[in-house]
């Protein structure tokens, strides 16, 4: 091997090492700085994107919009972790999110409520009427108040076959509160239980977020719960009826 003519390109072969070094190094700084250019429009646009939002936010707060706000509120917290926006947010937010939550509820509750006027046996009736969280038989049980032009105002469970000899009572408990409901059978045998009080119950309905009326059926012989969350009650949808306002004897 001629050692002299390897020696000879010695200098040669260091030049392009140190060029290609050069490159790379060019080349990994090129990349960096992209890489840095990238990281700062990203954050430019992400800045950007969330001072819109907060105007958003801002406007659906003062025009009372809980539900769009709500969803603009939490989006700026999620895209802009610990930023003056999101840290802004954050004190209005939960105080919205609560009093959205307490709206969605109180809906809910309305909507559990029908109210009707209708013909009935010969006369025309006014319901307002809510249907049991438990089912007896497949079917909850309704609780109706009820104004008839001919039978005046009357309370009753409707569907189902009841055990009540003469009067009973009925243990129920409005809002965890006893209070004892008398009851009775009507003589033309539907199935129902009629509540004997009807305008003591209504006004503690009036007044209550849950009754639970303990009931007991012909086919168990067992006692059996019956709860109504009933606070979602609007008596100024239940329309009154000339002659209804007191129930009539038999």
């Amino acid at each position: 091997m001629n050692f002299r003519r390897l020696r000879r390109f010695e200098p040669a072969f260091a030049a392009l090492l140190l060029i290609g070094l050069l490159n790379a190094c060019s080349q990994r700084d090129d990349t960096a700085a992209t890489a840095q250019a990238e990281a700062q429009a990203a954050a430019a646009a992400t800045a950007k994107r969330t001072a819109g939002l907060l105007d958003l936010y801002r406007k659906q707060t003062q025009a009372g919009d809980d539900a769009a706000a709500v969803d603009t509120g939490r989006a700026i917290a999620k895209m802009s972790v610990g930023s003056a926006a999101a840290q802004e947010v954050q004190q209005t937010l939960p105080a919205i999110e609560q009093r959205l939550r307490d709206q969605t509820e109180k809906a809910r509750l309305a909507s559990l409520w029908n109210y009707q006027v209708a013909p009935m046996a010969g006369g025309t009736q006014s319901t307002a009427s809510i249907f049991s969280n438990q089912r007896i038989g497949g079917e909850p049980v309704r609780l109706v108040l009820r104004r008839h032009t001919q039978w005046g105002q009357s309370v009753f469970l409707y569907g189902g076959r009841f055990i009540c000899k003469a009067t009973c009572t009925l243990p129920a408990t409005f809002d965890g509160k006893p209070v004892p409901v008398r009851g009775f059978l009507p003589p033309t045998g539907e199935p129902s239980i009629m509540i004997q009080d009807d305008k003591g119950f209504i006004a503690a309905l009036m007044k209550a977020k849950k009754i639970v009326i303990p009931v007991v059926l012909q086919e168990s012989g067992r006692p059996r719960e019956l709860s109504y969350d009933v606070g979602g009650y609007d008596a100024t949808k239940w329309a009154p009826l000339p002659g209804a306002n007191a129930k009539k004897k038999n």
